[in-house]
């Protein structure tokens, strides 16, 4: 038995043309503003190299004990640092956000 190709009946584009994507998109899919500064990007990038994926876990680790010892400096420090890695691990610990979520 032979298997024969045909081709459509209507040739068909589904591809937009590059100037109408342009003007749909005009900013990066990414491109979530300035949530964390660069200081806070780089120490992630850091922390990251160190501790692989759990880099997240570990901030918030890190974020949780210093608040419990009422740092709340080092407890900043961490929580920006897990905000970078994972901006929902760090909505949950951050007091700002239970205190909006109480009224």
């Amino acid at each position: 038995m032979s298997i024969r190709f045909a081709a459509a009946a209507k040739p068909t584009s589904v591809r937009m043309s590059p100037d109408r994507v342009r003007a749909i998109h005009t900013d990066a899919a990414n491109d979530d503003g300035d949530l964390v500064s660069q200081v806070f990007i780089n120490a992630a990038l850091r922390h990251f190299a160190t501790h692989g994926l759990g880099a997240a876990q570990h901030a918030r680790d890190q974020a949780l004990a210093a608040s419990e010892a009422g740092d709340r400096q080092t407890f900043e420090w961490w929580l920006e640092i897990c905000r970078a890695l994972d901006r929902r691990m760090a909505r949950r610990i951050d007091p700002k956000n239970h205190a909006n979520s109480a009224r």
